[in-house]
C-alpha cells in the first residue's frame, strides 16, 4: 500500500538543535508515520536513531538522499565515490529507495556536460538495482527547459533507462506542466511524489508602498519571483484529490508532504494543516495504520 509522509528536509534545525530521535518522537506524535531523509548528515547517531524510531516508534524510511558529486568546497560522501556507504545506510534506515535531490549545476554547462551526467546516473542506477536499490531523479523547475524543442526531464528519462523518479508536483506546475498529466507521463518509472503546494501570493503593504513611491525593484522583486510561494497542502492552488490518486495509478510507492518555506508559520502547524486537508479528503488510511485506505 503506498503510504504518505512527509520530508525531513524542513525539519533539519529542528534536528540540529535538538537531535533526531526527539524530533522523529514530535513527528509521530504529529500523526505521521513516514519520513524521507534529506538534508539530515547520516552520521552514527543519526543512524541510530533511524533504526530506534523504526523499532520503537514505527517510523518508516520512505527514501534517503545522495549526490552524484559535490560542489567546489563541498563536503560528504557521493554516489560516485560512495557507493556502497549509500548502501549500507539505505540498508539501515529500512528502506531500498534513494533519490537525488537535483542534478550538479555543472551538468547545465553544456549539453555534452548534461549527456554526461545523464550517463553517470544511469550507471548508478544500475549498479544499485543489482543491490535491490531503486535510484530516483527529484525534478525541480529547471527540467523543463528546453534543448532542441524537448526538455531536459525528456532528455534523462530517454537516456537514463534504468533510473526512476520522484516527481515535485510544485516545481513540475512551476515548471508550467500540469501535475496530474505529468504523472500520468511517469507511470511505471514513479516511485516517490511530493506534495508540494503552490501558492499566488498578494502583494504585502509595503511592497504596494514601495511601487507608489517608486520603488520599482522591490515591486519587479515581488511579481517576478515573490509572488509565488510554497504552500500547505490545500492551502495552495493544487487540485489535491485527482493528482494523488493519478500518482497512485501511476505506482507511487511514497507521497511525502514538502514545503520548502512557510513565511513565518511554524512548521509543525503547516504539517498539521497540510494533514488535516489530506485527512479531509479521505487519505487518513495511508497517513497512518490506524485506518488502511
Amino acid at each position: 500500500m503506498a503510504r504518505i509522509g512527509i520530508q525531513l528536509m524542513m525539519l533539519k534545525e529542528h534536528v540540529a538543535q535538538q537531535g533526531l530521535l526527539p524530533v522523529l518522537e514530535r513527528v509521530r506524535e504529529t500523526g505521521f508515520e513516514v519520513v524521507e531523509v534529506s538534508q539530515i548528515p547520516l552520521s552514527e547517531e543519526n543512524l541510530v536513531a533511524l533504526e530506534t524510531a523504526r523499532e520503537q516508534l514505527g517510523i518508516e524510511v520512505a527514501a534517503i538522499s545522495a549526490t552524484t558529486s559535490l560542489p567546489p568546497g563541498g563536503e560528504g560522501p557521493t554516489v560516485r565515490d560512495d557507493l556502497a556507504l549509500h548502501v549500507e545506510h539505505a540498508r539501515r534506515a529500512g528502506t531500498r529507495m534513494i533519490r537525488i535531490g537535483m542534478m550538479p549545476t555543472s551538468a547545465l554547462r553544456s549539453r555534452e556536460a548534461f549527456d554526461a551526467f545523464v550517463a553517470e546516473v544511469d550507471g548508478y542506477a544500475e549498479q544499485l538495482a543489482t543491490e535491490g536499490i531503486s535510484l530516483s531523479y527529484h525534478n525541480h523547475h529547471v527540467e523543463f527547459a528546453r534543448v532542441d524543442g524537448t526538455t531536459l526531464l525528456e532528455k534523462l528519462r530517454a537516456g537514463a533507462p534504468h533510473l526512476r523518479y520522484e516527481i515535485d508536483c510544485h516545481w513540475v506546475q512551476r515548471g508550467g506542466r500540469d501535475p496530474e498529466r505529468t504523472l500520468a507521463e511517469f507511470a511505471g518509472v514513479l516511485d516517490l511524489v511530493h506534495l508540494k503546494d503552490h501558492r499566488i501570493a498578494l502583494p504585502s503593504a509595503e511592497v504596494l508602498d514601495a511601487r507608489d513611491a517608486g520603488d520599482r525593484e522591490t515591486w519587479e522583486r515581488y511579481w517576478g519571483g515573490d509572488i509565488v510561494q510554497f504552500a500547505e497542502v490545500g492551502e495552495g492552488a493544487l487540485d489535491w484529490r485527482p493528482v494523488i490518486e493519478q500518482a497512485l495509478a501511476s505506482g507511487a510507492h511514497h507521497l511525502l508532504i514538502e514545503q520548502d518555506r512557510t513565511y513565518g508559520r511554524d512548521i509543525w502547524e503547516s504539517l498539521a494543516a497540510s494533514r488535516a486537508h489530506l485527512v479531509a479528503l479521505g487519505y487518513e488510511g495511508m497517513i497512518t495504520t490506524g485506518g488502511r485506505r
